[in-house]
C-alpha cells in the first residue's frame, strides 16, 4: 500500500519535502510534468519505510503531497 501519494500536476520540484524527510525517502527524479517541471519520486521499495509522518505534505507549498495512514 503507498503510504505516499504524489500529484504529478501539482508538483514543482522544489525539493522541500525531501528535506523535510526524517528518512530521506524523498528525492527529485529526473521525470517531468506536464510543465515541465522535475518531479520529486519515492522508490516503491522505499514506500514501506516510511512512518507516515506527514512533514513532507506539510511543507509542500503546492499542496502536491498525499500521505495515507495504514488502518489497524
Amino acid at each position: 500500500m503507498k503510504k505516499i501519494i504524489i500529484d504529478e500536476e501539482f508538483c514543482k520540484g522544489c525539493g522541500l519535502c525531501a528535506e523535510a524527510c526524517p528518512k530521506q525517502l524523498l528525492k527529485i527524479g529526473s521525470k517531468l510534468n506536464k510543465q515541465g517541471y522535475p518531479l520529486v519520486e519515492i522508490e516503491s521499495s522505499d514506500q514501506e519505510k516510511c512512518v507516515s509522518c506527514a512533514l513532507c505534505a506539510r511543507v509542500c507549498p503546492d499542496v502536491a503531497l498525499k500521505i495515507t495512514k495504514p488502518e489497524k
